[in-house]
């Protein structure tokens, strides 16, 4: 039972996006990797955020949209987010389902998710060059009715449908093989007044390196 109660919290805690911290940061102008407006091009993101470790995530690139490391929640921590601009964080809960979230505060690395679109392309970059490629299929956003509650009811603002914390986690981080990036929506002056999730899908048959990719751009 206590086991149970302790994951319930650690969802809804995600699902909050921590308000106190969302209002510490003022506005930032950081946009992509390094401290760097310009996003870089794909290889040489690759080669930034390589280590050798197969298995482990290390970068997420969106052409023209985003290119940002991706770091790991510490052991036991589930509520982890990187508090650092230009960074995304692995959530931890979602590999138990083999699938994959990706966190960021929305005054953070988090403002340029609401950029993102259905059809545009996810690369998701390992330790060891792999690199798997998705497709965003699908953006769902929820007003949370009690932003301040851990135990906050939410409205999907697209079928106005009224779900708990654990019906949405289940929605976007459950089922098949998927990725789905999180952040908080900012409005009426309330920086955790609802959720953005947006989720990509695998593009089929299509897993190579980034050393394919740059074969591929060599003149014939």
């Amino acid at each position: 039972m206590h086991n149970t109660q302790t994951l319930r919290i650690f969802r809804n805690i995600i699902l909050l996006c921590t308000i106190f911290t969302s209002l510490v940061f003022g506005p930032i102008t950081v946009r992509a990797l390094h401290n760097s407006e310009v996003i870089p091009a794909f290889t040489e993101f690759v080669k930034s955020v390589e280590n050798n470790q197969a298995g482990v995530l290390r970068g997420v690139y969106v052409p023209n949209v985003l290119a940002f490391p991706i770091v790991q929640q510490p052991i036991n921590n589930a509520g982890y987010v990187s508090t650092t601009d230009g960074e995304v964080t692995q959530f931890g809960m979602p590999s138990q389902f083999g699938n994959i979230g990706l966190l960021a505060h929305n005054n953070l690395s988090g403002r340029f998710f609401s950029e993102l679109a259905t059809g545009q392309e996810v690369r998701l970059v390992y330790g060891d060059g792999k690199v798997e490629y998705f497709a965003i299929a699908q953006i769902l956003k929820f007003q949370a009715l009690d932003p301040t509650n851990l135990y906050s009811r939410f409205r999907d603002l697209n079928t106005a449908e009224t779900l708990t914390a654990d019906q949405v986690f289940s929605e976007v981080y459950r089922g098949s093989y998927h990725v789905t990036f999180q952040t908080c929506i900012e409005a009426n002056g309330e920086a955790s007044w609802g959720r953005l999730f947006i989720i990509a899908t695998p593009k089929p048959q299509i897993q190579y390196s980034a050393l394919d990719e740059f074969y591929w751009h060599l003149p014939k």
